[in-house]
């Protein structure tokens, strides 16, 4: 079922991604410290280690050149002197807090994120990781998986990552028209992209993502249309199919082309319902939101288990209680809590060389933020969730349940008394969904623009 024009422009409105509940600008600073913060990172720890083990999301910032679009913290520089000293002062953190633990940490996932992880040479990456492992345990069903550049990816990054425990990567493509690829100044052939995801295969690696973009300036039907055909040649395990967020007042570098450039709204829901469609006869299936998976693939075979998780790296196939962040900018979650490091490189080294922890701002969450984060969590990897009223005793879930009702006049959801389930229409909706739970945004309505368009 299509959605109508009138409900396309009744949604179209700024809305959080929900990586995280209580969303980023709503962190309450003033109920935070770095003290409170490792108490909850030793009480996640002790919680949750030998069950589960932990995630590390590792922050390697550094690019050699800017790609425009890109809303992460980066660094440009072609002075690769930067990686060894960055590395040592990420593994200085990770000591800082190994001793928060006071034990061996179980690492059930590592995730190299950017930035550019393969602007930094195989041997660096070596080093990087088995710094991170010493003194640690590998779980048993333990994913490493890493960003590439399919630029500068070389096969020695993929044998030597490989070699070290990793299975999974994720190639930034955004898309192959080349006007596109020059305006957001992100350029790489179909050749590279198809001799990088050949060597993966024959290397081992179990599953390849491919990252492409719909809204992007200059971006037509045609050559949408055109860059989903090439990926058909390749079939990755994986497609992620984002939105582009235009927030040139946090992203200067986007202000190299103009809201004019843009597809307009109409045209960037046909992008996405296109590409959609497209990825869908060739036998992917839809997984969450903005991605899709082979049956065969981990994502998928998660989903259909109940399995399927989400956090700020994204979705993943199994869950944590703990993700440590390291690296400048990252973010790490307790469950109870989340924390942010310093975003810019010389003050993040200069803290860890002090023998602090270097998170500048967090969050500890409330009994109603509990509430209604597993609740957004649920309808983002599970598409229902089901509650209590009586156990819960959450005037914000009740509120929330309240503003459920417009979606489900408008087909979006299915609602009785205990329970909703997003409807196949919803699902192209999620963020609507889980906005209408949001207490601190309601509570808090933004005077400008804080997120991207929905």
């Amino acid at each position: 079922m299509q959605p109508s024009e009138a409900l396309i422009e009744k949604y179209h409105v700024a809305a959080p991604r929900y990586t995280s509940y209580p969303t980023v600008p709503y962190w309450d600073a003033d109920a935070f410290n770095a003290q409170s913060w490792k108490q909850s990172v030793k009480l996640s720890f002790d919680e949750s280690n030998a069950t589960d083990g932990i995630s590390l999301y590792v922050h390697l910032p550094y690019c050699e050149s800017l790609c425009t679009y890109c809303g992460c913290n980066t660094r440009i520089t072609k002075n690769h002197g930067v990686e060894v000293p960055y590395i040592q002062t990420v593994l200085k953190e990770w000591e800082l807090n190994q001793q928060v633990f006071q034990e061996a940490p179980i690492i059930r996932e590592i995730h190299l994120g950017g930035g550019t992880p393969t602007f930094f040479s195989p041997d660096n990456l070596e080093m990087l990781i088995n710094g991170l492992l010493k003194n640690a345990v590998v779980h048993a069903d333990a994913e490493f998986s890493f960003e590439a550049h399919p630029g500068n990816t070389t096969e020695a990054h993929l044998q030597t990552l490989y070699n070290l425990g990793f299975r999974r990567l994720s190639l930034g493509i955004q898309d192959f028209d080349p006007k596109v690829q020059f305006i957001i100044n992100r350029i790489q052939t179909f050749e590279q992209v198809k001799a990088v995801t050949e060597q993966t295969r024959q290397i081992g690696y179990t599953s390849v993502n491919f990252d492409l973009i719909y809204g992007l300036p200059l971006q037509t039907m045609e050559g949408l249309v055109d860059t989903v055909r090439m990926v058909a040649e390749l079939m990755p395990d994986r497609i992620a199919f984002y939105n582009y967020a235009h927030v040139p007042w946090v992203r200067p570098g986007q202000r190299r082309f103009t809201e004019n450039d843009l597809p307009d709204a109409y045209t960037r829901r046909k992008l996405y319902e296109t590409g959609r469609r497209l990825f869908t006869a060739l036998s992917y299936k839809e997984i969450g939101m903005d991605h899709f998976a082979l049956t065969t693939d981990s994502l998928y075979l998660a989903e259909q288990a109940g399995r399927l998780h989400r956090n700020f790296m994204g979705y993943t196939h199994q869950y944590t209680q703990l993700m440590v962040g390291l690296g400048v900018s990252s973010i790490s979650d307790t469950w109870y809590g989340f924390a942010q490091n310093v975003k810019k490189v010389e003050e993040y080294v200069n803290l860890v060389n002090q023998g602090e922890i270097p998170v500048f701002k967090g969050h500890v969450l409330t009994h109603e933020d509990l509430i209604i984060r597993r609740h957004i969590l649920n309808i983002m990897c599970k598409g229902t969730t089901c509650w209590n009223l009586h156990r819960e005793s959450s005037i914000a879930l009740c509120d929330g349940l309240d503003r459920m009702e417009t979606l489900a006049d408008d087909g979006l959801i299915e609602l009785n008394s205990w329970c909703l389930t997003v409807t196949p229409l919803g699902k192209r909706f999620l963020r609507n969904i889980c906005m209408a739970l949001d207490a601190r945004l309601w509570a808090d309505k933004p005077a400008t623009q804080l997120f991207s368009m929905a």
